[in-house]
Parts: structure tokens; C-alpha cells; sequence
């Protein structure tokens, strides 16, 4: 992503506001303008001041204060405090509408964008690196724009006003206090410029952290059981010391800008106020505008110092920009054509001649051939890394076959929309995914427009009824974020009920009943026998038991069926097959 396209494409965000955006950059320079009527109209009374009292001293006939002239002046720096604090405020609410909606719209795109991703995105990305795109870069992109925009609009809009008014005041020392702004704008951009890699350095450092324990805390248990709690431990140091060394790096440079600047402008100061001086006793300047001239003195070295400051907030937001708009480049599922089936499928699937590949040059699956009719039940077994699921993948194209084709009723699985394939199957995972919310509305999930009697059929068939009806609101209780309210027998249950209310032409079963008890076992395979009637099933098969009456048992080995048959006849062929199933069942027999 080209580097100078971040800030561009933020606009793109931004401009959808650009009614109250303008607003907003309007009453900013409004509030400019009264502050830097501030030294001005404050000379004007000093030097008014100091003309009456000296005549007075000097013993002027008539001489006496202006007051009248000094009291209409207050007025005037009173109004102009009121309308820059009114200028402020305004300025602050509307780019908080500003920037609130368009962060809104930012992580809108990035949900969205989430569900197009293909699903080798996620194999290559933590998911806890993804979650700090959407939280810790979305956040500091807005913590950027609420603090940093309005602040450099004010610096920059100050910075021509003042150039204007000491010009005005006094074109010598004016020329002086110019020629410090590109000294000063040099050796800050200079020192950004070199910082900037580290800024990114850190956002990605911040990221891998964030995967990690996220990682972490999620398989916690499973750390604690086999006593990694001080290689996690290792691991963690090193990613945060690699975080405090470019973190170290990022704020150090950023950090020397301030002394730096600081000493340009105290030896600007130094300079004009001699110079200053001189002119008020020659006569060619007054000591009023002496006065507002050491304040615009403050005033222009005071937004290079907002500009300076803000720096390293702008390079953490571009940092992080350039991280959200990396998953927004990213491809989507390719080859999505728009054909939609017109009616439901019959559940027929074949594979001709399927070829896949992960990584060029090293193939998975070769030459895969397999027909299915529809209502079959097909198990597929083998060792891990045989192609198991791989195949599952391909046939719900999460990825797309290398040569060859899978088709559905005789039509190109290539050459129908995803949305609507998918909409085809139902799936039920070893991993019982759950949402927050109640129990009802994880059973819609798969049909949003079930009826409550419908749901409670659906849950019946699962055996799954008397178990909600005794929990506290029954089919209204609320799943908390884990689903660890319930147990992961009864989780199974309930996505069987969610598939069964689905009504799916083609299943996917990974067989989910190795870490329940025998009763819930027993439970969830007659649930799951009622799930397959009357659909096409294809079941990742763990334990051989639950799948003697498969109409077709694939068996895998290296991406390729090396053998092919239903139970009896696998056995009778005493392959590889059969000395799984003794390994399996060695005690009973």
C-alpha cells in the first residue's frame, strides 16, 4: 500500500461528514483569530496607558488617563475572550460527532470486510492480532483525530496569523522571528523522519503481544496441565522486551524534539528582546507593541511545539492506519460468481480428478474421485495430516480446488455464489460454537425466520427440550461470552438443533462425542442419526464405532483414498482399515 495513500483514504471516512467537519474547522479559526487578537488589543491599552501617564508625569497641561478609550478596549477583550471560548467549544463538539461517526464507519468496514476474507487469511494471521486492528489501531486512529486535528489546524492557522501581525508591528524584528520557523520545521521533520520506523515497529510488536495472550488465555488450561507457564513466560518477555526496545526507540526520538525546539525558541526570545529593546529607546517602537510582540513571540513558538508534540501521535496513527488498510486490501474470496441456486440441492456430490495444494510444490490431494448420491452417509478416516479436513474445505469452498472440480448436482461448485451454496449445508463441529445471547436465539441462527414452535421441535429432536426447560428461563436464557454456563455435551446438543432447524440438504459431522460422558454420548448420536436422515452426510470420523453404518468409508492416507468400502467390506479386506478398527476395539475383541 503506497505510504502516501494512508491520510488520503481516511478522508474518504471523514468526507461523509464534511458539513459539520468544515463547521468544525471554521469556529477553530475563528477561536485563532480572537487569540491572536489577544498581545494586540493588550498593546493597544499598554501603550494608551503609558502615553497618559507619561504626559501626566511630564507635567502635560490636561493630561489625564483615557478612560473611557481604556474601558471600551476592555469591552473589546472581553467579548473577544467570550467568542474564543465559544469558538473553542463549538469547534471540539462537532469534530467529536466527526470523528466518533467516521471511526464508526471505520470499524464497520473492517467487520465487514472480516466476512470476505478467505479463510487462509486466518490460517496465516493470530486472531489476536486481527482483534488489535479492530481495537488498539482503530483507537489510536481516533485518539489522533479527537486530539491531534483540530490542534494542527489551530497551529497552522495561528502560524499565519502571527507571521501577519509582527509583520504588521515591526518588519525587522519580524524578518528575525521568520527565519527560526524552517530552522525549527527542519529539525523537526528530521527527527520524525527517523523515528517513523520505529513507530511501525512498535504498532507490530504491540500486535504479536496481543496475539500471544490472547493465545494464551485461551488455552490456558491447557498451559497449566503441561507446566509452560515459564516458557510462556520466556516467550512473553521476549516479545515485550522487543516491545520496550522499539518503544524505547519511537519515544526517545520523538522525545529530544522538545529540548531542541524549546532552545531555539528561548534563544529566538533572547534575541528579540534585546533587539526590541533598543527600538523602544530609539523610539521606533512603543512598549505596547513591544509587549504583544513578546507574546507573538509565545504565540508562533507555541504551535510548532503542538505540531512537534503531536508528532509521535500522528506516527502511532499512521502506524496504525497503515495496519487497519492492510486487511482492507486484502483480497476477497476469489472467483465468487453471482449465480444463486434457484432450488435446493439434492444432496449429489462428486469429485473428479481434484488436485490441491497449500503451498506450490508441494501437493496434498491428487487426483481425487468420488461419487456420492444424495442421502448417503460418507465417513472419511485416516491419520492426522492425511487430508481429512482438507477435503471438508474444499467441498464448503473455503478454498477453491487446485485442478479438477467439485460439483453439486452435476453443476461446478466454482460457478455458484458461496452465500448461497452454503446456505446448502449444516455443520457440526468437534468445537461447539456457541454465541452470547440466549439460548432461543442460538437456535435460530441458522433460520432466522423459525418460529418458536419450530425451535422447539427442533430442540426435541435433539434431545435436547427437557435439558433447556430445567435451566433457569428456559429457551430465554442468556449464554454468557464462553458458553460455559453449559456443558460441552449439551453444547453439541444444542448445534444439532440448530442444524436440525436448518433444514440442510448436505451435512458436515466432524463427530463431537470424545470429551462427553457415556449417557450424553449415546444422547448425541441418536440426535445426530436423526440430523442425517434423508440428507447427504459427510463425517470426519474419530471413533470407528459411530460409523458402521456409513454408506461409504473413505479411508486417507497423504491426501489419497487408499482404501474405499462400507464397514464389512473394509474388514474383510484386513487393510488398513481393519487394523485401525482391532487397534480401536483390540479390548472387546
Amino acid at each position: 500500500m503506497p505510504e502516501k495513500n494512508v491520510f488520503s483514504r481516511l478522508w474518504s471516512y471523514l468526507k461523509d461528514y464534511k458539513g459539520q467537519l468544515y463547521l468544525a474547522i471554521f469556529l477553530k479559526i475563528f477561536s485563532v483569530v480572537m487569540s491572536v487578537l489577544e498581545p494586540f488589543v493588550l498593546g493597544l491599552i499598554i501603550t494608551e496607558l503609558t502615553k497618559n501617564l507619561l504626559a501626566m508625569a511630564q507635567g502635560v497641561a490636561g493630561a489625564s488617563l483615557n478612560i473611557s478609550y481604556i474601558a471600551w478596549m476592555l469591552v473589546v477583550y472581553g467579548i473577544r475572550a467570550i467568542l474564543f471560548s465559544l469558538g473553542s467549544y463549538g469547534a471540539n463538539y462537532y469534530m467529536t460527532n466527526v470523528v466518533q461517526a467516521s471511526t464508526r464507519d471505520l470499524r464497520h468496514d473492517l467487520s465487514k470486510k472480516v466476512n470476505t476474507l478467505p479463510v487462509s487469511y486466518f490460517d496465516k494471521h493470530q486472531f489476536g492480532d486481527l482483534l488489535g486492528r479492530f481495537t488498539s489501531d482503530v483507537e489510536a486512529t481516533s485518539n489522533a483525530l479527537q486530539q491531534s486535528f483540530l490542534q494542527i489546524i489551530n497551529a497552522i492557522f495561528s502560524l499565519v496569523m502571527v507571521i501577519g501581525m509582527v509583520l504588521y508591528l515591526n518588519v525587522q524584528l519580524a524578518s528575525v522571528l521568520i527565519i527560526t520557523i524552517p530552522l525549527t520545521y527542519l529539525s523537526a521533520s528530521h527527527i520524525m523522519k527517523k523515528s517513523q520506523p520505529y513507530f511501525k515497529e512498535q504498532a507490530d510488536a504491540l500486535g504479536e503481544m496481543n496475539g500471544f495472550v490472547q493465545e494464551n488465555l485461551t488455552g490456558f488450561n491447557v498451559l497449566k496441565l503441561y507446566g509452560r507457564e515459564d516458557v510462556s513466560q520466556e516467550e512473553f518477555s521476549r516479545i515485550t522486551s522487543k516491545l520496550q526496545e522499539v518503544g524505547f526507540k519511537a519515544s526517545f526520538m520523538s522525545g529530544i524534539m522538545m529540548p531542541l525546539l524549546n532552545g531555539i525558541s528561548d534563544l529566538t526570545y533572547l534575541v528579540l528582546s534585546v533587539l526590541g529593546g533598543l527600538q523602544v529607546i530609539a523610539g521606533k517602537l512603543t512598549l505596547g507593541n513591544m509587549q504583544a510582540f513578546v507574546q507573538y513571540i509565545w504565540q508562533i513558538s507555541q504551535p510548532i511545539q503542538t505540531l512537534t508534540q503531536l508528532a509521535s501521535t500522528m506516527q502511532s496513527a499512521k502506524s496504525s492506519l497503515e495496519r487497519i488498510f492492510q486487511v482492507l486490501d486484502e483480497a476477497d474470496e476469489a472467483n465468487d460468481k453471482a449465480k444463486l441456486l434457484n432450488q435446493p440441492l439434492t444432496g449429489q456430490v462428486s469429485f473428479e480428478g481434484v488436485n490441491f495444494q497449500y503451498t506450490p510444490d508441494k501437493p496434498l490431494i491428487r487426483d481425487f474421485n468420488l461419487d456420492v448420491k444424495p442421502g448417503e452417509m460418507v465417513a472419511i478416516v485416516g491419520p492426522t495430516g492425511a487430508g481429512k479436513t482438507t477435503l471438508i474445505n474444499l467441498l464448503m469452498r473455503f478454498y477453491d480446488v487446485t485442478a479438477g472440480a467439485i460439483k453439486v448436482d452435476g453443476q461446478d461448485i466454482r460457478d455458484l455464489s458461496r452465500q448461497s451454496y452454503r446456505q446448502q449445508f449444516g455443520m457440526v463441529l468437534q468445537d461447539a460454537w456457541l454465541y452470547e445471547g440466549s439460548i432461543e436465539d442460538n437456535l435460530r441462527f441458522g433460520r432466522l425466520d423459525a418460529t418458536e414452535e419450530e425451535i422447539v421441535q427442533a430442540a426435541k429432536a435433539a434431545n435436547v427440550d427437557h435439558f433447556i426447560r430445567t435451566l433457569p428461563n428456559g429457551y430465554k436464557m442468556e449464554m454468557n461470552q464462553e458458553s460455559s454456563n453449559i456443558s460441552l455435551g449439551q453444547k453439541q446438543l444444542l448445534t444439532i438443533a440448530r442444524a436440525l432447524l436448518a433444514d440442510p440438504k448436505i451435512l458436515i459431522l466432524d463427530e463431537a462425542t470424545s470429551s462427553v460422558d457415556t449417557r450424553l454420548e449415546l444422547l448425541i448420536q441418536k440426535a445426530m442419526k436423526r440430523l442425517m436422515q434423508g440428507r447427504t452426510s459427510f463425517v470426519i470420523a474419530h471413533r470407528l464405532s459411530t460409523i458402521q453404518e456409513a454408506d461409504k468409508i473413505l479411508v486417507l492416507k497423504d491426501g489419497q483414498i487408499i482404501e474405499q468400502g462400507n464397514h464389512q467390506s473394509l474388514l474383510a479386506d484386513k487393510g488398513f482399515y481393519h487394523d485401525l478398527y482391532m487397534s480401536q476395539f483390540s479390548q472387546q475383541s
